[in-house]
């Protein structure tokens, strides 16, 4: 990637989650970046195609953050890594999340499944839901469906942290998921 297609993508990223997708053109972002709009979509082909790796990017950055914390926590119970995938949300919305999860504010603007951004979002959601599945099922949930149940559980728990956080409802919603996951699974 070319110096410029990375101030192009660094841009995007900030003006997107800052002011929302349709409300940046490549206009701006082509102004934040310096770089001229041919040079942009030389780079990159359309508005679309930057929304794609916007997305992308903080999708594998968020993923490695998480793996980091997972692996700090390896060989210890399934229920202890749960918690971790909590605390590791706190850790990420407080240096990059202050408006909440990019994909939940990308998927109110972006709700049509043609839109080449959609499989981002739902592929980041869905491997979510199958990491707290997998440890529901390291955790012995029951068989099958328990595990199902409680990854789905786990996941509304996470999930309505990411979105309390960035409505700023109440103080610490990791920490109170983290306490309930705690609670749910026996006091970790």
């Amino acid at each position: 990637m070319t110096p410029g297609a990375r101030r192009v993508l660094r841009a995007a990223e900030r003006l997107f989650y800052e002011r929302g997708i349709h409300a940046v053109g490549v206009d701006l972002i082509a102004a934040e970046a310096g770089v001229t709009k041919k040079t942009l979509y030389d780079r990159f082909g359309s508005k679309e195609q930057i929304v794609v790796e916007y997305l992308a990017g903080r999708d594998e950055r968020w993923r490695e953050l998480l793996a980091a914390r997972l692996d700090a926590v390896a060989g210890r119970e399934p229920a202890v890594r749960a918690v971790a995938v909590f605390e590791a949300s706190r850790e990420w919305a407080a240096e990059y999340g202050s408006k909440g999860c990019s994909m939940i504010n990308a998927h109110a603007e972006i709700g049509d499944p043609s839109h080449p951004a959609y499989p981002v979002i739902t592929g980041q959601k869905r491997w979510m839901l199958d990491l707290f599945t997998g440890l529901a099922c390291e955790i012995g949930a029951g068989g099958a469906a328990g595990a199902d149940r409680l990854g789905r559980t786990l996941m509304l728990l996470h999930e309505g942290a990411l979105v309390a956080h960035g409505l700023g409802v109440f103080p610490d919603p990791f920490g109170h998921a983290a306490d309930e996951v705690r609670d749910l699974l026996g006091r970790v």
